[in-house]
Order: structure tokens, then sequence, then C-alpha cells
């Protein structure tokens, strides 16, 4: 992945030192569990070293690059280098090292998708009574808060947190069952001491691979979080528009939003998160045609996960830490929001006449074609419903204060955001 989305720490866990060196602990365990390597022995697979150039320059003679990694660490280990890789095979270093890998990278990973949770709720409690327009199609519907907008969105910010907790745990799962997976060259029991050596559960059947459902899995959910992410962005784009103005992003001290017009503030860190979403599902998809291995093993997944493993989880984190930070720096325009609920003239207001007449004794059609002529009316005159409700015969004994009344609409607010407490006890 680019430096330009790479959070350092991320960078190093997906380094090519960072792989090599997983595969070197996978060694290092799988020599202290054998019967064979002598104390001394073990000292000097512990104290061997490689450097990634050595590693390449080996590469270009054996054209295999765990071989090359295997030829450097025992030469570096001297005479008992001999013990290093004796009766692995590739993949039980590979799948073992990468999920070490995984492991690591859930640890810098999740805790922001936890965050998210939380700040997106606490913005939710803050504007638990801040009115504004509901829109279904992208048309005023009925009024809400953005108090009930936000905390949709918390919600779903925790179903991906907890999908990616999972996705991530079934994932970094390691395998020391040899070649095939039959553990001719060792034992079942050799396998659970080197795992639990290296803190892994294992891979049940091997077939010599870790299944790649497991890493499908995993980069659907980060898709899924992605497609989250781009939900917030993409409603926070919308809020900004010039014609509506009722939410922006935050805009720094020095900041241009055009290299041409001054007065522009565009929400460019939403658009980026939506654009990095795409990349996301593509790689989803990618993960998904890994999972059809020729029979036991071969490596068409290798080529592919050496891109879509780093660059989705980068990609992922990077995209989390931007709407924390529109999270928490957005800007709230309640008024603006106000004056938006009026743009229809009260239409809005429409189910509540059309209840009223049904409740007064017209039949449910009759009902619909009145409300429906006056808040079109409404719209296309800008006149108010109200007025043209008092004027219509059809409001003839109704109580106009009741039925244009903003407080039915958000009375349960305060219930729907209280649920909150489920995630995240106030």
């Amino acid at each position: 992945m680019i430096t330009r989305y790479t959070r350092r720490e991320l960078g190093d866990a997906w380094s090519d030192f960072a792989r090599f060196d997983a595969m070197r602990q996978v060694e290092v365990a799988a020599c202290e569990e054998m019967d064979g390597p002598t104390p001394a022995e073990l000292d000097a697979i512990r104290g061997a070293t490689f450097t990634v150039g050595a590693i390449d320059e080996r590469e270009k003679v054996t054209d295999h690059d765990t071989a090359a990694f295997v030829d450097v660490l025992s030469e570096s280990a001297g005479p008992a280098g001999r013990w290093i890789h004796y009766g692995l095979t590739s993949s039980d270093v590979l799948d073992t090292g990468l999920a070490l890998q995984i492991k690591r990278v859930a640890e810098l990973v999740l805790p922001d998708a936890r965050g998210l949770v939380h700040a997106l709720a606490a913005q939710a409690r803050q504007h638990v009574d801040t009115l504004c327009a509901g829109r279904t199609h992208g048309i005023h519907a009925e009024p809400t808060t953005f108090g009930i907008k936000l905390a949709g969105f918390a919600f779903e910010a925790d179903r991906n947190a907890r999908r990616l907790e999972r996705a991530f745990a079934q994932a970094a799962v390691g395998a020391v069952s040899g070649a095939v997976g039959t553990y001719s060259a060792t034992s079942p029991d050799f396998e659970a001491r080197v795992l639990a050596r290296l803190g892994l559960d294992r891979e049940p059947v091997s077939t010599q691979v870790v299944a790649r459902d497991r890493h499908a899995e995993l980069l659907q959910a980060i898709a899924l979080a992605g497609a989250g992410l781009e939900r917030f962005a993409t409603e926070l784009r919308h809020l900004a528009r010039t014609e509506v103005n009722e939410v922006t992003e935050p805009f720094g001290r020095g900041q241009k939003g055009s290299s041409s017009m001054p007065h522009k503030r565009n929400p460019i860190k939403s658009e980026q998160v939506v654009g990095l979403a795409r990349v996301l599902r593509g790689n989803a998809s990618a993960a998904v045609e890994n999972v059809a291995l020729w029979h036991e093993r071969d490596i068409s997944h290798s080529s592919v996960e050496r891109i879509i493993l780093p660059d989705s989880t980068i990609l992922l984190d990077h995209m989390q830490r931007r709407v924390l930070a529109l999270v928490g720096g957005m800007v709230v325009n309640p008024a603006r929001m106000r004056e938006n609920l009026e743009l229809t003239h009260g239409a809005l207001f429409s189910q509540r006449v059309l209840l009223a007449l049904v409740a007064a004794g017209s039949t449910r059609d009759d009902a619909y074609r009145v409300v429906q002529r006056l808040a079109r009316r409404a719209v296309d005159e800008r006149v108010a419903l109200r007025s043209l409700l008092h004027d219509d015969s059809a409001g003839d004994g109704l109580d106009l204060d009741a039925i244009f009344d903003y407080e039915p609409f958000v009375r349960h607010a305060a219930e729907i955001i209280g649920r909150l407490d489920e995630i995240v006890p106030d």
C-alpha cells in the first residue's frame, strides 16, 4: 500500500522483515519442541539472524523465497542450523507465520473499530433532540433527530467491530502438519506444542495449507466494515451539500478547499473513504477466488495475498482513523436543520393529516387524495399546508395545533438512543 494511507505500525507489521521474522519464530518454536537439538544448539538457533537483503540475494539462486530464508537462517545458526526446517514444509512456516502477522495486525486495527462505536454513540447522545428532516430516496419524508440517525451508525459500527474481532481470530490459526498435512515427519502432538508456544490455535485439517476460506472471511468482514464507513461518509457528503448545509467536515486552519475557488470547502475526507471502500470490496472478491486451490495445495493464492491482506488491513485502518476524525470534528448546524424542515411548507406532516382525516371518518383513499392534493399545492405554491387545510372543507373540525406539532415525531428519541446502553453504557 502507498505511504499516503499507511500508518507506520501497520506498514512495519506487513514488511518483508516482519514476514521473515514471523517465519523465524515458527522455525525456532519448532526446534524448541524437537527431540534432536542440544541446549547449545538451541541457543545457536535462537540467536540466528537474517537480513532481507541476504534472503533476496539467495532467492536469485533458489528461485524460492522460503528455501532462501531457510538457507540464510540455517547458515547464521552454524552447525545447529541443520535442525532448522527439520520435518517441516514451506506452508507450515508461511501460513503459521502469516497467522502471527494477522494476530499482530488485529491488535493494531481493532481498537479503532471499537473506538468508532464509542465516538458515534457519544455524538448520538449529544444530539438526541436535534431535530432534522428524515429523507427517503433523497426526498424529505418525516422529521427525525440527528441523534437517532447517528445511533443507527453506532449500532452498525458495533456489528462491524464484532465481525472483525471474530474474523481476525478465526484467520489467525497455524498448521505444522508437513507435506500434504499428514504429519509424516512430525506428529499432531508436536504441532500442538509448537502452536502453543506461538499462542495460536490450529487448523484441524490443513491439507498442507490453512484453508483459505478463513482469509476470505477476514477480507469479507473488512469489506463490510468499509461499507459501513462508506455509508457514514456518504451521509455526511449529502448533508454537506450547499443546498443542505446541515453537517460539514472539519476544516483546518490554513486548509484550502480548491486550488482555484477560495470559497470551497469540499467533503474530500468523506469522498476518500467512499473511494477506498471500493478497493476493499474488490480485494474481498479476490480473496473468495483464492479459496478453491488444486487438491491439497497450490500457490495461486500466495501472490494475491501478498497484495490484498496488507492493502486491505492498512486501508481499513486508515479509513477508520479518517472517520473517527470526521465524527469527532464534524460541524453540526441545528439552525439549518430547522430551516430545512420548512422547505416543504409543512408537507412532511402529511401522514399526521392523513391519520387525522381517517380518524374523523374519511376512507383512507379519500383522505390520501385530499392530503396529496394539498401537500402538492403547499410545495408548488409555497403556502403552508396548515393554511391550505384550514381553508379547505376537509380540515373542518380537525385540531390543527395537534396535527402540526413536531413533538410526536421525536417523542421516542430518548428511548431509541437509550438502546445504545446495550453496546456503550452511558
